[in-house]
């Protein structure tokens, strides 16, 4: 057609458009002769400058400034793409399509309520619309939980379209139902949709296939805030991994900056914590308060913020705050774990609980999870002055191991709690305590502490 001497110059177009849809960016360029297709190929091809040229020659017309903010949009410049939506719907009220548009910026930038109140009027107009719905869903998945978000997709399939038909509803079916099904559809997908691959390395990393999830994102060319995330979390993960591998580490704590810093991001509450990861990532714990504190109202039932937000409280010695943040992590996976249950009994010994931390052992199986936390029950008990609960500790480990260490450790721990009694700082029942352990052990110096505590207490007039 285009051969053809009477041929339309609108052909041109045509096929320049056929030419970018198929990814053929630089040859859509050659045969277009358009300045908004010319537009969009600089963005695909990242020629800044020549985008900006074709800026300027972008008119005050609907088509033009309908391309001007899916460039926005496109370019991560939300707000930008909103300021543009917002006029041409209120030049035209009646294309209804520009609520839809208005939707999904609102949902980047986390406003999802007003995502919702965006799609009202489209949907009432257009309930069966799959991308709408769609795009409310994914909003009752953030604002809610993933049974909000199948619901509406259920109501979909009740008004006769099949969301099997739509490979996004069927990605995101997956992401609703915290992975389930992810082998069978996300692997198809990754070069169809793009989030398929951050997602997928997601599910690998829940299941703890760490291999597999690194192998997905390693040549992965981050360009969104989400893929620069996922860099950041499977480098942190394959550092801590390979004994702090420190270039795995340094990735992870640029990917994360990268996210924190971005003046699109950095207000957001992805982006605040972002930028808490980084300084986590540096050991800089009082920066990673001042972030994550700014977001904590927000995360309040999230075990995962919860569980790093402790952490930072407790490495920055704000102990109150992290028994309360490790008290409000619900997770039976969270609670079981090794780390968990140490940070835990050491937040208890630093407010003052040694019996809660002494406790919390006692309610453990025995296992080699179970033997460190009795490990630092006893080391910081008695490093903290709290010399009977550090008896009690090194007495179950002599117990364990009848070595020389644990009897010397047991001995101090004893007569450091006849020093505490004696200063009034222990109840008189400690000693009784102290007394019941050292009868029930063999060692030859034993009983000679036994005679020292009998006769202090006798001359006291304390009955032990």
């Amino acid at each position: 057609m285009l051969d053809r001497e009477d041929a339309d110059p609108i052909f041109h177009i045509y096929a320049a458009a056929c030419l970018y849809y198929m990814g053929l960016y630089d040859q859509a360029e050659a045969a277009a002769e358009q300045n908004r297709i010319l537009f969009h190929c600089a963005h695909k091809t990242s020629q800044e400058e020549k985008l900006m040229e074709c800026h300027t020659q972008l008119s005050d017309s609907l088509e033009d400034q309908l391309s001007l903010a899916s460039i926005h949009y496109l370019r991560g410049h939300y707000q930008e793409a909103v300021d543009v939506y917002k006029r041409l719907l209120m030049e035209h009220k009646d294309f209804m399509a520009l609520n839809v548009y208005l939707g999904l910026c609102y949902s980047k930038l986390d406003l999802f309520d007003v995502s919702c109140e965006a799609l009202e009027g489209y949907l009432q107009q257009h309930p069966t619309s799959a991308a709408a719905v769609n795009l409310k869903a994914c909003n009752l998945f953030k604002l809610y939980n993933g049974k909000a978000a199948e619901a509406e997709i259920k109501a979909l399939e009740q008004k006769g379209v099949n969301p099997e038909g739509s490979d996004l509803i069927r990605h995101n079916l997956v992401v609703f139902r915290e992975g389930h099904g992810a082998l069978q559809v996300l692997p198809d997908m990754l070069e169809v949709c793009p989030e398929a691959r951050i997602n997928l390395a997601v599910h690998y990393l829940k299941q703890g296939q760490l291999q597999e999830a690194f192998l997905l994102a390693k040549d992965l060319q981050p360009a969104t805030p989400q893929e620069y995330t996922l860099k950041g979390v499977v480098h942190a993960a394959m550092g801590q991994f390979q004994s702090q591998n420190s270039e795995h580490l340094r990735l992870a704590q640029m990917c994360f900056q990268a996210v924190g810093s971005s003046p699109a991001e950095c207000d957001t509450i992805p982006g605040r914590q972002c930028m808490a990861s980084c300084f986590f990532l540096l050991q800089q714990f009082e920066d990673v308060l001042i972030y994550l504190k700014s977001i904590k109202e927000y995360l309040a039932s999230d075990d995962d913020f919860n569980w790093n937000y402790g952490i930072a409280c407790a490495s920055n010695g704000e102990w109150a705050e992290a028994e309360e943040a490790f008290g409000a992590v619900q997770g039976v996976g969270y609670r079981q774990e090794g780390a968990f249950l140490n940070w835990s009994a050491r937040t208890f010994i630093k407010q003052g609980k040694p019996m809660l931390a002494w406790e919390l052992y006692l309610q453990q199986e025995t296992s080699e999870m179970s033997l460190e936390l009795l490990h630092l029950v006893a080391n910081e008990c008695y490093q903290a002055g709290f010399f009977s609960a550090a008896a009690r500790a090194f007495d179950v480990l002599e117990q364990l191991d009848p070595s020389p260490e644990y009897w010397q450790a047991k001995q101090g721990a004893c007569a450091g709690t006849l020093q505490m009694v004696a200063a009034g700082k222990e109840s008189p029942d400690a000693l009784r305590q102290i007394m019941g352990i050292l009868q029930s052990s063999s060692h030859p110096n034993a009983e000679r502490i036994m005679q020292v505590i009998a006769g202090w207490a006798s001359a006291k007039k304390i009955i032990i």
